[in-house]
């Protein structure tokens, strides 16, 4: 019998409603959703981390000093018009708000911007500045009431900027002029104010555009989402980017408001390219594009800065003034379009040229010699985060328009000996630095014969021989003993010969070769001999006279070697000018400095840097110096000064040359000026300049430009003027012929002259034989 199988027992499908792939697939989407929930608490927290905190570094500006005006001041109708050119003022019919001014003949009426100072805020203001001549002759405000100083705000300079170059100027939401907020979001974002952070209206119409012209012709990125872009992001092209910004956007204006967002936005679009130095924010664009503060911008300046916001290297002003003009115009008909401006405004605003600034002028340059020496100065109380990133406002001593004349007295001198001279000028490099000589204070500073491109700062480390620009501290180490020496002392002007400890002879030349006998002393200064300066410092002693040229405000340590006394140690530029600064200043030391004052981002003062002074000599002595270095000027080394500034004009220096003429400076000074110029080559080679053939004719044609006071030292109350036989150096009757007064220390002057005619007594005689041998 055959069995039946019974059939094999089939499993029971559970019946719960899911397939199991659709639970796989909610596991994974539950999965998704917690890492993209803790991705957006990521992105949430990168938001509000750097948005709420600290948004952006900014590097320390830095100021030029700030024109004070007030009655008697020293300044020309012309220098004055080019300050006011360099800082935006504009030339209008009226002056009708701050930023503008009027010039009627003799008066510029203008209406000042208004300057937080260390000391406080200059308010701004309507001044009618009045000139006569080379003088400021009346001052007045608003109703014709006297003025007794106003102060115009500094000319930015420069900036200390971070490793990536990035520079801005923060503005605040209501600073800003009329028209740019509406402008930016009728062209940028029109839907700016009713979503949140993403358009899909915005989207939605650039898909269209793009896909009827067949190409990217529009983007529908919100200004939410430009910010996010530039702000947290790359400039990547991808999805990933995009998803990154659109959720980035939504959570930034889910934290903030449209204010906030619209104030972030408005300093850190990207606006241009300054050489390294990236432009960022409608602050810094409008002193880059119009060297004008943005409050006073116009609208037809507007919407050329928000036209370039699109393409800051495509719609460049400068580079493609027809495409920026079409593209500013463009804008000018899309507000009148939307109601934002009337089609009578837009016109007329459309017949406005675009109005930028030139590159390289005086309002759009640095200064990077000048601000070098700012930069080491600051290095010693500041950290280097401290100068690129706090925003700090760095307020100096550098005058602007002395740097200009400075720079075309160097251009045109190197230009005119070039032709004279030949090829051989061509490769000869340059420093030349002017200061204050009562305050020392830098005011111009100029560290290559191409001034405005950095690099190697002569004026800071170019360390070259000196030459006879040590003199006067071999003459002023002598005049400070005045029962031994007086500027009508007899030196002998003869060869000699030293033999040092190593066994070496040295035997000093005057650079014409010749001997010039016995000389006063003021003489052998005067005519920059060797020989006598050699000999008077042998006797001084040479650790002697080193010692004065510390005293003097040099730190560097020499050799007590006898070629010491003609030159042959180094120093920079820089501290020539310390030494001179002494001579200039009466006696009184003032370390040289750039730097006033160092404000906070927000203008809380917080470093006031004023003049140090200290007495290191004896005004009677440095009287008499500083006559020997006026008849240096009248009679000797640099008497070609007079051939180009009027006589009565008083000034005080001393050439200097370098053996084979491999280093022509001169060092010189007015009351109110002191200024140090440097030639030579880099490789140390031979030029065909001396002190009073390179380096005074640059000083000279400087000079020129920048009409000094005479030099116009009081008499100290130890020194007298006496008359002398300028023959004899012995004393005279004032009514004979021939006879000068000589200033000498109470008590070191010749006695009183017999009458005209009549034979001094014998002594006096034997004693002027004497000396005449010796």
């Amino acid at each position: 019998m055959t069995r039946s199988r019974s059939p094999r027992a089939r499993p029971q499908r559970r019946s719960n409603g899911f397939h199991p792939l659709l639970g796989w697939a909610l596991k994974l989407g539950l999965v998704g959703l917690v890492v993209l929930a803790g991705y957006g608490i990521y992105l949430d927290a990168v938001v509000q981390e750097k948005f709420s905190g600290k948004r952006w570094t900014v590097p320390a500006k830095v100021y030029a000093r700030p024109l004070e005006l007030f009655v008697g001041q020293k300044l020309t109708k012309n220098d004055f018009l080019t300050e006011l050119d360099a800082l935006g003022y504009r030339r209008e019919t009226s002056v009708a708000g701050p930023g503008a001014a009027l010039v009627a003949g003799n008066n510029v009426d203008l209406h000042t911007r208004g300057f937080q100072f260390y000391e406080g805020a200059e308010p701004a203001r309507r001044v009618r500045v009045h000139f006569s001549g080379a003088y400021v002759a009346g001052l007045t405000q608003a109703g014709g009431a006297s003025l007794a100083v106003a102060r115009l705000e500094p000319l930015l300079v420069g900036g200390l900027y971070p490793a990536h170059h990035e520079d801005r100027i923060l503005i605040k939401l209501e600073q800003a002029p009329p028209y740019l907020l509406q402008t930016l979001v009728a062209i940028e974002d029109r839907e700016f104010f009713n979503h949140y952070g993403v358009s899909p209206k915005s989207i939605a119409r650039a898909f269209w555009v793009n896909a009827t012209a067949g190409q990217l012709r529009q983007g529908g990125s919100t200004l939410t989402q430009q910010l996010v872009k530039n702000f947290y992001l790359s400039n990547e092209r991808s999805l990933s980017r995009k998803l990154n910004e659109a959720m980035m956007a939504l959570l930034l204006e889910l934290h903030y408001s449209k204010n906030e967002i619209l104030e972030a936005y408005l300093n850190e679009v990207f606006l241009g390219q300054d050489g390294q130095r990236a432009v960022h924010g409608f602050g810094l664009a409008s002193q880059f594009m119009f060297s004008q503060p943005m409050s006073e911008l116009k609208l037809h300046q507007v919407a050329l800065l928000v036209g370039i916001v699109k393409g800051p290297s495509y719609y460049n002003p400068r580079r493609y003034p027809e495409r920026a003009l079409e593209r500013r115009n463009l804008i000018l008909d899309v507000l009148a379009e939307q109601g934002v401006v009337t089609p009578e405004q837009a016109g007329a605003a459309k017949k406005q040229p675009l109005g930028v600034t030139q590159r390289g002028s005086l309002a759009d340059s640095s200064y990077p010699g000048f601000l070098d020496l700012v930069k080491r100065q600051l290095r010693q109380d500041y950290r280097e985060e401290d100068l690129t990133e706090e925003g700090l406002r760095i307020f100096t001593s550098f005058d602007p328009i002395l740097q200009l004349k400075a720079e075309a007295a160097l251009a045109e001198t190197l230009k005119r000996l070039s032709a004279g001279r030949g090829k051989s000028v061509d490769e000869v490099e340059a420093a030349m630095l002017v200061t204050s000589p009562e305050t020392g204070e830098v005011q111009a500073l100029i560290g290559s014969r191409q001034p405005r491109f950095a690099g190697f700062n002569r004026v800071l480390d170019a360390v070259r021989p000196i030459g006879s620009l040590i003199k006067p501290a071999v003459y002023l180490t002598a005049l400070e003993r005045p029962s031994q020496y007086s500027l009508t002392s007899w030196l002998n002007d003869a060869p000699f010969s030293v033999k040092g400890q190593d066994g070496q002879v040295w035997k000093p030349q005057n650079y014409d070769r010749q001997a010039h006998g016995n000389v006063f002393l003021y003489q052998a200064l005067a005519n920059s001999y060797n020989l006598s300066t050699a000999k008077l410092g042998l006797e001084l002693g040479v650790p002697t006279v080193l010692k004065t040229l510390e005293r003097l405000g040099v730190s560097r340590e020499f050799p007590a070697y006898p070629s010491m006394l003609l030159g042959a140690g180094s120093l920079t530029p820089m501290e020539v000018a310390g030494m001179y600064q002494t001579l200039a200043n009466g006696g009184f030391n003032t370390p040289l400095r750039g730097i006033r004052s160092v404000l906070t981002a927000e203008g809380e003062p917080l470093k006031r840097y004023p003049f140090q002074i200290q007495q290191r000599f004896d005004p009677g002595a440095i009287y008499l110096v500083q006559n020997a270095m006026q008849r240096v000027m009248r009679e000797g080394t640099g008497r070609s000064v007079y051939s180009q500034l009027p006589a009565s004009l008083t000034l005080a220096g001393k050439t200097g040359t370098s053996n084979d003429s491999r280093d022509s400076w001169f060092a010189g000074f007015s009351q109110d000026l002191l200024a140090v110029v440097w030639l030579g080559r880099d490789d140390n080679g031979k030029t065909p300049l001396t002190g009073a053939t390179g380096a005074l004719q640059v000083w000279t044609g400087f000079m020129r430009k920048a009409d000094p006071l005479p030099l116009d030292m009081p008499l100290p109350d130890n020194v007298i003027q006496a008359w002398i036989d300028p023959r004899t150096g012995q004393g005279s009757d004032p009514s004979c012929s021939g006879a000068q007064q000589m200033p000498y220390i109470r008590g070191s002057e010749p006695s009183p002259g017999s009458a005209c005619g009549i034979q001094a007594p014998a002594g006096e005689v034997m004693d002027w034989v004497k000396g005449w041998l010796n």
